[in-house]
Parts: C-alpha cells; structure tokens; sequence
C-alpha cells in the first residue's frame, strides 16, 4: 500500500503554538510519526544568568503561561538548597494553596480543549466555566488571575489573611460538585468512551523508556509524584492526600487521572487553608542577603509533570548556571509510539493527550 504524509503544523487549528509533526500513513492507519519542535526558543537559560537570583524568579514564571507557578517553584527550591534557606511554615502552606490552584486550572483548560479535539463542545464549555472559579480565586490571592508572582527565594511575597479563610475554602468547596460532574461524565457518556478508550495506548514499558512524567506516567500504571516523593520546602508531607494511578494507558486514562487529581489537589487547598488558622499571619518569608558558591537544584509535580531546575553560583549576584528541563520535552517524544499503529482521525487527541507546553519546551533551551 502506498504511503501518504500528512503534516500537522507548524500551524494547526489544533494547536495554540507552532510545533510540527509529520505522519506517515497507510490507508487510516498510522505507521510513522516525526517530531520538529523549536518553533518558540527564547534562550530563557542564558537570559537567566545576566539577570539578579531574584529577578530570575519573574522570568521563569513567563516560561509558561499556563503553569506559571511550576517553574518558580522549582527553581526557588534549587537556589534555596544551594544556600541552605529555610522557608517558614505558612509560607510552605501558600506555596501548595497557590501549586494546586493552578493544577486544578490546567487540568481543567486541557479537559476543555480534548472535548473540542473530539467535537464534543459542551464539556469545553462547562470545563471553562469552573476555570473561572479557579482564575478568580487565583486573583484574589494574588491580585493577578495569571503570573501571580507569589513566590520568591525564602518564602512567598503575599499572605493570605485569617479574615479570607473562610471566604477562600466555601468557593473552594463548590468545585468539587463540578469535578464529580465531570468524573461522571468521562466514565459514562459514551461519546468519550468512544473517542478515548483504547485509543493512543502508552504502555508501562513504554512509559518507562521514554521516560515521562506527570499524568502521561501515572496514567501508564507509574507511581511517581514529586509532591509525595520529594516535598522540599512545601507542605505537601503535612497534608493527607493520595496519588490517582491507573494501568490501561490510554487517553481515557490520562482524562481520569487529571480529574482525579483535581479532587485530590482540592482535598490539599483545604487542609492548607485550615492549617494557616493556628500560624501567626506575616510570617512568610526569611530574609535572604547572599547566595554563595555553589550548587541546587529544585523540582517541583507541574500540572504536566516533574519540572526540574538546576542553578550554579560563584558567589556573584547572578546564577552562573541555569538549567531547566520541562516535563513536555520528554512527554511529547512518547507520542512516536502512542500515534503510532491508531486511525488517523485519533491522531489528534492521542498528540493532545500528554497535555503538551511548547512553551516550556522550546523556550528554556
């Protein structure tokens, strides 16, 4: 049988950033699939080291702009362990309130989008109507609904205020009926079963050699989470919470795991903002003069998975060297052999379902 290419970008209605990706095709079937990503490098490493350790932490949140907390979070975590700081209780509550926010945020934007992938609008619609709560009490933590500029080396810039708690947790508590909606939704409205169930299949093995990360892993049968595995400087090991896994590894996996992920990230927001009731307010940052020579690093479970920064310093007021690896530079490589073997109309939803960032994956290197 003759084959045919079909080509996916640079620019796709499918996509919101430029990527490429080449299918080769017999008949429906896909039997190849090529990768060109670099459409949107930015340099942001080199960038990182003429700026000051603190400006660095406003220009690693614009990597992403939809997880722009995963980024600073990892990398105030790696010059706080090259210099030994301390981060004071409430500030470690913050970060996770502010963490899981915009993990509930994310999963909820990608769910929207996989439901127009598949034609199915009205569950775009309905994902994108709870973003909102989630955007506005982003804003009325931080003041910004996106780049919230909450964490700095040491502790958080803002406090959340006793007097807030109470207002806080109720309009936390109203996204749980929504997510449970939609939990309900993905496990038996049969137009998601059909566009999702057994299509785009990443196996453990396979998982385990590409080396993802995030739900694309755990949706693969991984019992990887760096919250639980590795909660430096945050309040993750304090609060009580469970990491959703499953084993079937295809997009229908990937769609349970965010939305259950979603009602654990509301069971974290909720225990943290009961904690904060028994800490004196404004104790949320330590004061921080130098940063010595040496070396850190920091990773923190972004929406998409581990985000990891290493920083290097030579005593000086800049980071000599920054590196950052994105959790979308190893998933969207798993696609070679989730797309391949599908229909061609599953392609789409399969390369959409690792939730990929082009952003973070093309703008650090």
């Amino acid at each position: 049988m003759m084959k045919t290419i079909i080509p996916v970008g640079p620019y796709h209605p499918l996509q919101e950033e430029p990527e490429f990706f080449e299918l080769e095709v017999e008949g429906e079937r896909v039997t190849k699939l090529n990768i060109n990503i670099g459409y949107n490098h930015r340099g942001i490493e080199k960038l990182s080291e003429g700026m000051h350790f603190d400006q660095v932490t406003f220009l690693v949140e614009r990597i992403c702009g939809i997880c722009s907390t995963s980024h600073p979070f990892a990398y105030v975590q790696a010059v706080e362990d090259l210099a030994g700081i301390k981060v004071p209780l409430r500030a470690k509550y913050i970060r996770c309130i502010i963490g899981e926010l915009e993990r509930i945020h994310s999963h909820l934007l990608w769910l929207g989008l996989a439901g127009h992938f598949i034609g199915y609008n009205t569950l775009w619609m309905w994902a994108w109507k709870y973003r909102e709560t989630v955007l506005d009490l982003c804003e009325q933590i931080s003041g910004n609904r996106n780049h919230y500029a909450m964490l700095r080396i040491g502790g958080v810039r803002r406090d959340i205020l006793n007097k807030e708690l109470n207002e806080l947790k109720e309009k936390t508590s109203t996204l749980i009926p929504a997510i449970n909606m939609f939990k309900g939704a993905a496990m038996d409205d049969p137009v998601i079963g059909a566009r999702t169930k057994g299509v785009g299949v990443l196996t453990k093995k396979q998982a385990i050699d590409y080396c993802v990360v995030g739900p694309t892993a755990r949706a693969s049968g991984i019992d990887i989470d760096v919250r639980r595995d590795s909660p430096h400087n945050s309040a993750y090991g304090l609060v009580e919470w469970n990491v959703p896994v499953l084993e079937d590894g295809d997009v229908f996996a990937k769609v349970v795991v965010r939305i259950l992920e979603m009602l654990e990230s509301v069971k974290i927001i909720t225990q943290s903002l009961d904690r904060l009731r028994d800490l004196k307010e404004g104790e949320i940052w330590n004061e921080v003069r130098e940063i010595p020579s040496g070396e850190g690093i920091g990773t923190y479970e972004a929406p998409r998975g581990e985000v990891f920064h290493y920083v290097r310093s030579d005593g000086g007021n800049t980071p000599f060297r920054h590196k950052i690896r994105a959790p979308s530079y190893v998933n969207i490589l798993s696609n070679e052999v989730a797309v391949v073997g599908g229909d061609v109309a599953d392609a789409c939803i399969t390369l959409a379902a690792v939730d990929p960032c082009y952003c973070c994956t093309d703008r650090i290197q």
